[in-house]
């Protein structure tokens, strides 16, 4: 084992040395002229066609705010100054999250006749988030602009105006919370503090990192970390914000919180007290804030201290998929004027310690003058808690880690009664019920909609034919449910939110060939239905009207398709068959895939999404190689079958086994080219292409995306394996392609970001996989890309790898015969 570990670090080092001259040792050295490509002018329209806008509905269910997004911002953006600053990425130019826009041309749509009205903010700015007032007349916007994000107020006739002096401080929590009264609104307010902190020309000392009988902890905690003396002063800069009341109606200022790096902050149902929780020094450089010491408090509205909640020391040593010792979320409970809820554990925080109960609710009401009572204990991990309308009635998610398993209880805490009320394997997405329908009460929060002793619930709808969403009314004695709502065959359709009348709601329809368009549907009589349909006649009109950007792309035929691989799994791909395809023609097939874990056969054979979506195609995509005469094998199922905690030991066989059928079926259907086939996946798939490539003669060519090859670089787990390097060394070993990279004797494209703050997949990862193919003789091709992270972002950026992956399969897939004719044999 040492020696294998050696001669990577030797590899690792011998790659950055061989890297830069990679491009001109290639015998094709037009093919890696190092500037950026874009594909054809066809491609590029479906790229850049207009998006459907987004919204956002009024409380009231009257009115909608639409607005464009922005999902491509520019590379110069990217490549613009940015701080990582424990566990984000921050653009010190205007306090917010690098690379991220909101929407531009505002508007208010009203949904009764579909009238719009402009908002007439300032050219080039952008909405980043809309927060209604309950009454739905009025709202706030968080208006960003190239240096600020500023507060404006607006109402449903179209006015806006900018609120002078407040801009706001966007990281860590939400800009702006209405009070219940409705008027006044909980502001994070840069205040003024002065020049940002400069980086010193010598740094102040080296970087130490030590440490002495620590536990293991999940390497997902380890990114954009703060590492200098200088980072510390920077994020106290950036995260730093007043906590500011603000009256809507008088427009009067006041400063309840001094500036202090707020986590978080929430009003009081009654409105008279605030919880609040900051952030406290020193700032660590092993962990993201959301791991930092931090105070939670109870302040009435003049900001003075009432009780402090907990004194969270610094989280650094929390086990492997654990969670912190202490409360955990903190908050209010809705239906009462001022009584605190949260989660603790019971078992150290530690997922594999042996206790009768994992966890416990406890309530804390105020005055906060006697302890706080213990309400309920779970025998599993609380995922979540979600409040009912009606006083103390709570609803409560426990997982069991082993099984991946969910059990619902209700719980009425006034009453303390408590009875688990239904359970489910996590995975089964055809026997999901879904979660509980959200209504909002008058002081503004949300909490689950109760009607005649009924809960609804909104789910999936997992069949065999692909999703088909539904609402039911569950009745919380029997457990009896009546389902009022499902999408119909041949559509995709789902509910939104209930409408302004008692028997409307508002509804979303596509179809392959209709434009996504939200509807006003309405209830009629119960009507005779079979097993799983709706139950009431339902009638519907348009409330919007948008058009299809992207025509052509209505030509593509999408069906799903099912099939067993050798051990009788049940597996499916979405098949989308290229424009003006002629049945039974053998074309070029790009297979694209993300491996899941299942603790069972049942789950990991069910069919997940639909075929009768309204296709849309952003990003680097797969799809756009059915532009290019491919068939398309699209969310090809490849699931790791097994117990959890050992599922990873057949992660390659089962792997192979997957692709080995899904193949199979597409060459039986006479459609697949065996001699054409290619497999493309991103992350965890890019770990699937290069293991596929290395272990099976299945596909003629691979396209691996910011993968990790070396699973040894992760020694406390990664994505669903839960055991240690040190456990599972050979388990750790088998998953990773880089020790087999002698085998890849298909070419590969290597693509990842030149920036990617995924621990698990850093860019290095690439660069020594690379090496390693290329070393070993194979054909390889390594991209990276500047600035870029896990996922790419910048217009440059998405269209290079567009023309990446079409030259690379047009050259090694579609075209292999003329190309590659004096191929590899294959391998034994």
């Amino acid at each position: 084992m040492k020696i294998s570990l050696l001669t990577l670090l030797l590899l690792s080092f011998h790659c950055l040395l061989y890297i830069q001259g990679t491009m001109a040792q290639d015998k094709n050295p037009e093919d890696n002229a190092n500037v950026w490509q874009s594909p054809d002018e066809d491609i590029l329209k479906i790229l850049h066609a207009p998006l459907l806008p987004t919204t956002s509905i009024s409380p009231t269910k009257t009115h909608m705010l639409l607005t464009d997004p922005i999902i491509y911002p520019t590379l110069s953006e990217l490549a613009a100054p940015m701080l990582k600053l424990a566990g984000i990425r921050v653009n010190p130019k205007n306090n917010y999250y690098h690379g991220r826009h909101g929407g531009t041309s505002p508007r208010i749509l009203t949904i009764k006749n579909g009238k719009t009205v402009p908002l007439n903010i300032p050219e080039r700015a952008e909405v980043m988030s809309a927060d209604w007032a309950i009454d739905g007349q009025r709202f706030a916007l968080s208006v960003g602009f190239e240096d600020r994000i500023e507060l404006w107020m607006g109402d449903i006739s179209g006015h806006v105006e900018k609120v002078p002096d407040m801009i706001l401080n966007p990281l860590m929590d939400e800009t702006v919370k209405w009070f219940p009264d409705q008027q006044k609104i909980l502001v994070r307010r840069i205040n003024d503090r002065g020049a940002a902190p400069q980086k010193p020309v010598i740094p102040s000392g080296p970087k130490i990192l030590e440490d002495s009988g620590a536990s293991a902890r999940s390497t997902y905690e380890s990114r954009n970390l703060l590492e200098t003396a200088h980072d510390d002063e920077l994020f106290t800069y950036y995260s730093q914000c007043e906590l500011v009341i603000y009256n809507t109606k008088t427009k009067r200022k006041r400063v309840v919180g001094p500036a202090a790096s707020y986590r978080y902050a929430s009003i009081s149902p009654d409105g008279k007290y605030l919880l609040v929780e900051r952030l406290k020094k020193p700032w660590s450089h092993e962990v993201a804030w959301w791991r930092f010491a931090n105070d939670i408090e109870v302040w009435d509205l003049e900001g003075k201290l009432v009780k402090t909640v907990v004194n969270q020391p610094l989280a650094n040593e929390v086990p492997v998929h654990g969670v912190i010792t202490g409360p955990r979320y903190v908050s209010w409970q809705p239906t009462t004027p001022h009584t605190l809820f949260w989660m603790e554990a019971l078992d150290g925080g530690n997922p594999v310690a042996e206790v009768p109960f994992r966890d416990r609710l406890m309530r804390w009401k105020a005055p906060f003058d006697d302890q706080p009572e213990e309400v309920f204990k779970a025998e599993h991990r609380i995922q979540a808690t979600i409040w009912g309308q009606s006083d103390g009635m709570l609803m409560v998610y426990q997982r069991e880690r082993i099984k991946r398993w969910r059990y619902v209880w209700l719980l009425n805490v006034d009453k303390g009664t408590s009875r688990q009320w239904f359970d489910l394997n996590e995975n089964d997405s055809y026997n999901d019920p879904g979660f509980p329908l959200f209504t909002q009460l008058e002081n503004g929060n949300y909490v689950f909609k109760v009607e005649d002793g009924s809960i609804y619930f909104r789910g999936q709808g997992g069949t065999n034919d692909g999703d088909r969403p539904f609402v039911d009314k569950r009745n919380m004695e029997t457990g009896e449910t009546e389902r009022i709502f499902r999408c119909v065959a041949d559509k995709y359709e789902y509910f939104v939110d209930f409408g302004e009348e008692s028997n409307s709601f508002i509804m979303s329809s596509e179809s392959p060939t209709e434009v996504p368009n939200f509807y006003l549907a309405k209830f009629g009589q119960s009507i005779k239905a079979e097993a799983g349909e709706g139950t009431r006649a339902i009638t519907k009109r348009p409330i919007t009207k948008f058009k299809d950007p992207s025509p052509e792309l209505r030509q593509i035929e999408n069906k799903i398709v099912r099939y067993q691989r050798k051990d009788s799994v049940e597996l499916s791909f979405q098949l989308l068959l290229p424009p003006d395809y002629k049945e039974g023609t053998r074309v070029p097939t790009v297979v694209y895939a993300y491996p899941l874990e299942y603790s069972g056969a049942e789950t990991a054979g069910q069919v997940r999404g639909s075929s009768n979506r309204f296709m849309r195609i952003y990003g680097p995509s797969h799809k756009y190689f059915l532009m290019r005469g491919y068939a398309v094998l699209d969310n090809t199922a490849m699931p790791m079958v097994g117990d959890p905690e050992t599922v990873y030991d057949s992660f390659v066989p089962q792997l192979a086994a997957d692709a080995e059928a899904a193949v199979a079926k597409a060459v039986d259907m006479g459609i697949a080219d065996p001699d054409r086939i290619g497999i493309i996946g991103h992350s965890h798939g890019g770990l699937m292409v290069a293991n596929l490539l290395a272990h099976t003669d299945l596909f003629c060519a691979g396209i691996a995306r910011s993968g990790s090859y070396n699973k040894t670089n992760q020694p406390y787990g990664f994505q669903g394996e839960r055991r240690s390097l040190f456990e599972a060394t050979q388990s750790y070993i088998d998953c990773s392609p880089t020790f087999f990279a002698d085998k890849v004797n298909e070419p590969v494209l290597i693509i990842h970001g030149d920036d990617d703050s995924n621990p698990g997949t850093l860019t290095f990862q690439s660069e020594v996989f690379y090496e390693a193919v290329r070393g070993s003789g194979g054909t390889a091709r390594l991209v990276l890309l500047p600035f870029e992270d896990h996922g790419y972002r910048a217009k440059e950026s998405i269209e290079h790898v567009l023309w990446e992956q079409i030259n690379w399969f047009d050259k090694y897939v579609k075209n292999r015969k003329i190309t590659d004719a004096s191929a590899k044999e294959k391998k034994p």
